[in-house]
């Protein structure tokens, strides 16, 4: 048999060389990669905060996680009474009213024993002089009165002005504080007014309190939707003794304003009522009177908001652009999902837990743009390194297994141990007889005689991809192939024998084309030899040349049994390790026991008769009947029992005949089978 280079294997052992290189090429250094990709991202994203269309969402944002358990003060900070609907009814006069029913009320307020009043109600033109020195005598220190800032704009420029109460009603100690709010683009009112000089501030400093320098720009903390300061209407603080229970009043901060009863809805435009981030749940506007009562619990216990600065901004986002690049993977499963889905909730999370209770805004919305950018630009990237490694699989593999063994390494080719690991193998050679007598034959032909041995490997090769084997190599007119690397196979006993059974019937199909093209070629045949055991499976050979084989006993001892096929005349001769893994779905037949160089034992060998059905016929039982006999026989040296079962073995299985006749002349010349 001809042993001619497997320069086949070396090629594969190259493309495999060349796999772990691009492996390690595209896995290395990792760490920097994820940093540097992490901070490409974040230079991206950072100018991205306060855009139009961001800042939008991040207010939005800012509105939901407000909502969430908002902090709520042991005590309201104020009450309102409300110029209302019933009001109007009771009252039966037309807005605006007699300022000597406001002196009532002012009176009526401080009589019930508020502590300070404010009046949302601006009082900048006089009315008649009787009403307006009623007020002015009610007016006293502990109550604040409106102002109102308009800003015009005009094609030179912008117009600021103050419009304030007439000088008549503080000069007895009234305070004045400006009501006027900033809205934000969306016209949702969010931001704290500038302090100095507000309404709120004014109250403040009335009830004694120090004023609290909150940053530029705090965002204000809602306690709720409308009406949820406790609300009484006009009408009845004038009479609180009629309509109000005892002590409602009582060294509480009273707030006068328009508040409609039924809040109004967002599409009424409704005077002195705002947009608030509740507004979005409950679709009703927020009276301004309750919008002042809100920002003065916002400075009196410090419940204001400031925006995180830039650089923490920033900060958050490198750190989630990093999160999001490490998680990247280039298979999307479930876990993927649930990572994506867990990190917006962490992030989310992190800036409620800010904003609840460190009173910091830092927008969730950039780092977790950052986080998926991140997680993408990683995607991409892994992506397009597993098409590289799913290539350089693919060509290293496709010529030597099946497509779909190609299909399933591509998709996971992590699964190569190219280092080398222990494994249990199947192995099978296959050398072809008869090849010397069709060489002679063809002699003068040797186009023809490459044709037909190339003819005869690719029948041969095709049994073992369709067996989902791996084809080692080529030696000359011998096929080498192993089973259960590199992807792991629970049937490979099973599946290299089957590629053994259908290697003979390969050859028979090809006999008949080849004596069709040519009668007279002399028949080609094979003899398989199989064997499974622990093998060492991986890159064997040195750093110039090396082959993906597999290395050990079992494999030695799998190119003996090919030897001896032709010693005992069956076409198939396997190892005991492979008996016992197939005995459940193939009938095996014990040939003989062999001595094997570095075993003190005898090793039994066996052949396949077919299917494990077998079995159960009648001929089936009468060889398994003799093979009983004939072992015990053989072992004893009792040549007159040893004859008589071999009849016995020929008469039950035909096929077996050449085998027995083999044997006959073993035992009668006294000499140990080979």
């Amino acid at each position: 048999m001809a042993r001619a280079a497997p320069a086949q294997g070396r090629v594969a052992a190259a493309l495999l060389h060349r796999y772990r290189a691009l492996q390690i090429e595209l896995r290395g250094r990792p760490r920097l990669r994820n940093i540097l990709l992490a901070a490409l991202v974040s230079l991206l994203i950072v100018p991205l905060h306060g855009r139009a269309g961001i800042r939008i969402v991040e207010a939005r944002v800012f509105d939901i996680l407000t909502m969430i358990a908002p902090p709520q003060p042991d005590q309201p900070g104020a009450v309102i009474v409300a110029i209302d609907e019933p009001s109007f009814a009771e009252l039966s006069e037309r807005w605006p009213w007699s300022r000597a029913t406001h002196a009532r009320l002012v009176q009526s307020l401080k009589q019930a024993g508020a502590k300070v009043i404010g009046l949302d109600i601006i009082f900048s033109e006089p009315s008649g002089e009787a009403a307006d020195a009623a007020l002015a005598a009610a007016l006293a220190p502990g109550m604040v009165l409106a102002a109102d800032r308009e800003v015009i704009a005009m094609d030179h420029g912008t117009q600021v002005s103050l419009v304030e109460p007439l000088p008549a009603f503080t000069k007895n100690g009234a305070e004045t504080g400006v009501t006027s709010v900033d809205l934000d683009s969306d016209g949702v009112l969010r931001r704290m007014p500038r302090i100095e000089g507000s309404f709120a501030a004014a109250l403040l400093g009335q009830i004694g309190d120090p004023v609290p320098a909150a940053p530029e720009r705090a965002l204000i903390q809602y306690l709720g939707g409308p009406r949820t300061y406790p609300t009484v209407s006009y009408y009845q603080a004038l009479d609180p003794g009629a309509f109000l229970p005892p002590g409602l009043l009582k060294d509480k901060v009273v707030l006068v304003g328009f508040n409609l009863k039924a809040a109004p809805t967002a599409a009424s435009g409704a005077n002195d009522a705002f947009s608030t981030p509740y507004t979005m749940k409950t679709g009703t506007l927020t009276s301004g009177v309750e919008i002042h009562a809100t920002l003065l619990d916002n400075l009196r216990h410090g419940l204001w908001i400031r925006p995180a600065p830039l650089s923490a901004i920033a900060t958050v986002v490198l750190l989630c652009s990093l999160i999001g690049c490490g998680t990247g993977s280039a298979a999307i499963t479930w876990r993927t999902g649930v990572i994506a889905a867990a990190s917006i909730i962490a992030i989310a999370a992190g800036s409620w837990l800010l904003l609840r209770y460190g009173r910091i805004w830092l927008p969730p919305v950039t780092p977790t743009l950052a986080a998926f950018m991140g997680f993408g630009a990683r995607f991409g990237i892994d992506y397009a390194r597993e098409r590289r490694l799913r290539a350089a699989v693919s060509q290293a593999f496709s010529r030597y297994v099946t497509p779909d063994l190609v299909e399933e390494l591509a998709r996971n080719p992590d699964s190569l141990k190219l280092g080398g690991e222990r494994r249990e193998i199947s192995v099978l050679f296959c050398d072809v007889r008869g090849f010397t007598s069709l060489s002679e034959r063809l002699k003068d032909d040797p186009i023809r005689l490459t044709s037909i041995i190339n003819r005869l490997l690719d029948a041969l090769s095709e049994q073992v991809l369709e067996a989902r084997g791996t084809i080692d190599k080529y030696m000359g007119d011998c096929v080498m192939a192993f089973w259960n690397a590199p992807l792991p196979d629970p049937n490979h006993a099973s599946a290299a024998i089957t590629a053994a059974l259908r290697m003979s019937q390969a050859v028979e199909r090809l006999n008949a084309e080849l004596q069709m093209e040519e009668p007279g070629l002399p028949p080609l045949a094979v003899g398989v030899g199989v064997n499974t055991g622990m093998c060492v499976v991986g890159n064997i050979g040195s750093r110039w040349r090396y082959d993906y084989s597999v290395l050990g006993d079992a494999v030695n001892l799998a190119s003996r049994l090919e030897g001896v096929t032709k010693d005992y005349a069956v076409p198939v001769v396997i190892g005991d390790g492979t008996a016992r893994a197939i005995e459940d779905a193939f009938f095996v037949f014990e040939l003989d026991r062999i001595a094997v160089r570095g075993r003190t034992e005898a090793t039994p060998i066996f052949t396949v008769l077919g299917e494990a059905s077998l079995r159960n016929t009648p001929e089936g039982q009468a060889l398994l009947s003799a093979q009983a006999r004939l072992r015990p026989a053989l072992a004893q040296g009792d040549t007159m029992s040893s004859l008589a079962e071999l009849d016995v073995v020929a008469s039950a299985w035909p096929s077996l005949t050449e085998y027995t006749a083999k044997m006959r002349g073993a035992v009668t010349a006294r000499v140990e089978p080979i």
